[in-house]
């Protein structure tokens, strides 16, 4: 069976990058089409793969602002030819959903969240510091995008959300079922330790979305040690506000980050997110998570016994959560195997069994047709 995978835009990693490395691993002779691809900021492992790009990869400044062009993704993903193709699954957050296939092919859909810059315009920009003139200037492309978004989702035959929420969502933009694949985490690199030490932590991209900022505040008045780990376009920010008891490790290399979960008192997890990686991790690694009670969260963290849930983004929220729960009060081997649920052998477990399922249904409904056309 002749297999591709799609994916959005390839210059940065995260979750969907995760994600892609699961498939690919599933699919290891499958192409994978992108609108570009930046080898420099991606692992080196990347380079072996069959990497098929669009015209964008081509532009000025693609491969650090791709959202400069977020008006020319669809023409970039209609362009790409799948007649080759038995199935597609796409690993979309952006446009890539959007590919255009024929009726022999199956074209399964890992879905991250609708575009949330289309369909959540005004919360990202808010998150985002967007100021009013790019606002006024984005304004006229949302309608054109979103109708196109809108229309892209009937072109996909089955869709998997990856969390109760983006499953709502999906229900709600797309008028489509779906059903739930918890995404891949590697659990099997995290264990607990045999101590922690006095510090709680924050692992991720900083950018203002996250509300890393209220962290900072809210562990500057209770005078709490606070480590986060990542870099972003948001740090130099983020510094400025944190008093001493607050350190930036910057970025944390991959071998690093195992021990670094495993000693904290608790993940911190402050922002929304569709899903959340990191707070799995810190489960495999035996630590509860203090996250905000929204998005991924609610599926992934048990209030008494993985961790603590604050019911809004506040300062005063996070420091009565921080305050009133005790870390030695949950058992980090309950922890670790509510994590591993979450494992990577789990997702692709769960996907080659939903895509055998509808693979078999997809040939016999061809079948069917190619019967009743020569009837």
């Amino acid at each position: 069976m002749k297999t591709t995978l799609v994916h959005d835009w390839m210059n940065q990693m995260g979750g969907a990058e995760d994600v892609l490395e699961a498939l690919a691993a599933m699919y290891p002779n499958a192409p994978v089409y992108t609108s570009l691809y930046a080898p420099e900021k991606m692992p080196p492992t990347w380079q072996n793969w069959d990497i098929r790009t669009s015209f964008i990869d081509r532009l000025p400044l693609s491969h650090k602002k791709q959202q400069l062009y977020f008006a020319l993704y669809p023409a970039a993903f209609e362009r790409f030819d799948f007649r080759e193709y038995a199935l597609v699954v796409s690993n979309k957050s952006g446009f890539c959903h959007g590919i255009i296939t024929g009726p022999e092919t199956l074209h399964i859909c890992y879905c991250l969240t609708p575009t949330r810059y289309v369909w959540r315009y005004h919360q990202y920009a808010e998150q985002e510091n967007l100021g009013r003139p790019t606002r006024i200037a984005l304004a006229p492309f949302l309608t054109g995008l979103r109708l196109w978004d809108r229309l892209a989702a009937d072109r996909v035959d089955h869709f998997i959300a990856i969390s109760q929420e983006v499953r709502r969502r999906i229900a709600k933009i797309y008028r489509r079922d779906s059903v739930i694949i918890y995404p891949p985490v590697e659990t099997t690199r995290f264990a607990p330790a045999n101590r922690t030490d006095d510090y709680y932590l924050m692992v991720g991209r900083l950018v203002p979305y996250r509300r890393i900022d209220l962290l900072i505040e809210a562990f500057n008045k209770m005078e709490r040690p606070l480590l986060i780990a990542g870099t972003g376009r948001d740090r130099e920010r983020l510094e400025a506000l944190a008093g001493p008891t607050i350190q930036f490790l910057g970025y944390v290399p991959d071998a690093d980050l195992p021990d670094l979960l495993a000693r904290c008192r608790a993940f911190m997890f402050p922002g929304e997110e569709d899903f959340g990686i990191a707070p799995i991790q810190a489960m495999a690694a035996g630590r509860p998570v203090i996250a905000y009670a929204a998005g991924g969260a609610l599926e992934t963290v048990i209030p008494g016994k993985t961790g603590a849930l604050f019911e809004e983004q506040s300062v005063a929220a996070i420091i009565e959560a921080v305050e009133t729960f005790d870390p030695d009060s949950v058992n980090c081997g309950d922890i670790r195997r509510h994590a591993e649920q979450f494992d990577t052998a789990v997702f692709q477990n769960r996907m080659q069994t939903f895509i055998a399922e509808k693979m078999q249904e997809h040939q016999a409904n061809n079948g069917t047709k190619t019967i009743l056309a020569h009837s």
